[in-house]
C-alpha cells in the first residue's frame, strides 16, 4: 500500500511539473520566455531585445504578435503566454476588474502619444459643427481620448470622470461632436468615414500616420499611459522576466526607440 501511495505521489508531482505555466516555462529557467506583443512598436522593440541583447544573458525570447487588445491578456491568463507587452496601467486595471483576474505590472517601457488624425481638418477650428469623431471603445482609451479633446478646449467633462469618461460624461459640447465608438485597431481605417479619429500610437504607426500631421497630440510629460511589461503574479519573480525588464529599460533600448521612431514613440524610463 505504501509503495502504491509513493508511486501515486510521484505521478502527481511529475504531472504538475509537466503542466507548469507557459508550456512548462516556469519550471524550466532555460525555456524560452513567451511574450505577446502588438506588432508596432512593441514587437519591433522586443525583437530588437531578443536579437541584439538577450543572447548575451542567455535569455531566449519567443515573440507572439496580436492585433487586438484583449487576446494578449486572456492568453496570459490561460498560460499560453508568460508575459505581454502592449498595454498601459489604466487598461490593465480595467481588464483585471472586468474579467475578475489579477496580473502583475513589471515595468514601464515607452509612451505612444494618442493623436487626433483627420483627412479633412488640419487644426481643431477646422472641425465642423456636428463633426463625427472616432474614439476607441475600450474603457481606458476612450476616457483618454475624451480627455485629449477636453484638454484642448473642444469639450468639457464632468468633474472626476477624467480617467473613466464615456460620451455620457461630456458636460459641455459646443461643437456638438458626435462620437463613433470603434475597436482601436479599426480607427485608422475609419478616417475615410469620420471627420477625425483618435488613434492609439501603435495603430497610427502601423497605418503610416505621422504624429507631425496630427490635429492634436497627447503630451508626454506626466502621462500615466506608458506601455509596459506585464506577467502573472507567480512569474513576477521569475529570473527571465526580471532580465527582460532590465533589458527593456536599458540604454540600448532607449537609443533604439529614439533613433527608430523619431518622437512617435518615447522612452518611459
Amino acid at each position: 500500500m505504501k509503495l502504491r501511495v509513493a508511486l501515486l505521489a510521484a505521478l502527481v508531482t511529475a504531472t504538475a511539473a509537466a503542466c507548469g505555466t507557459g508550456g512548462g516555462a516556469a519550471a524550466d529557467p532555460n525555456a524560452p520566455l513567451i511574450v505577446g506583443v502588438s506588432p508596432t512598436p512593441h514587437g519591433q522593440i522586443l525583437q530588437f531585445v531578443a536579437d541584439k541583447l538577450a543572447p548575451a544573458k542567455g535569455l531566449k525570447i519567443q515573440v507572439k504578435e496580436f492585433t487586438d487588445y484583449v487576446t494578449p491578456n486572456t492568453s496570459l491568463v490561460d498560460k499560453s503566454l508568460d508575459a505581454n507587452y502592449f498595454q498601459h496601467q489604466p487598461y490593465l486595471a480595467d481588464f483585471e476588474q472586468s474579467h475578475g483576474v489579477q496580473l502583475s505590472w513589471v515595468t514601464a517601457v515607452h509612451l505612444e502619444p494618442l493623436g487626433l488624425y483627420s483627412k479633412k481638418a488640419h487644426k481643431p477650428a477646422d472641425l465642423p459643427d456636428g463633426a463625427k469623431i472616432g474614439v476607441p471603445n475600450d474603457t481606458s482609451n476612450e476616457a483618454r481620448a475624451l480627455k485629449l479633446l477636453a484638454d484642448n478646449g473642444l469639450l468639457k467633462l464632468k468633474p472626476g470622470t477624467e480617467t473613466t469618461a464615456t460620451p455620457r460624461d461630456v458636460a459641455d459640447n459646443p461643437k456638438h461632436l458626435q462620437f463613433v465608438e470603434l475597436e482601436a485597431a479599426q480607427l485608422p481605417r475609419s478616417l475615410e468615414d469620420t471627420d477625425a479619429s483618435i488613434v492609439n500610437g501603435n495603430y497610427a504607426l502601423s497605418a503610416g500616420l505621422d504624429t507631425k500631421t496630427a490635429v492634436l497630440i497627447e503630451k508626454a510629460q506626466g502621462n500615466p499611459n506608458a506601455n509596459g511589461l506585464v506577467t502573472r503574479p507567480e512569474l513576477a519573480g521569475d529570473k527571465r522576466v526580471k532580465e527582460l525588464a532590465e533589458l527593456l529599460n536599458s540604454p540600448q533600448v532607449k537609443d533604439y526607440i529614439e533613433q527608430t521612431f523619431h518622437g512617435s514613440v518615447l522612452p518611459a524610463f
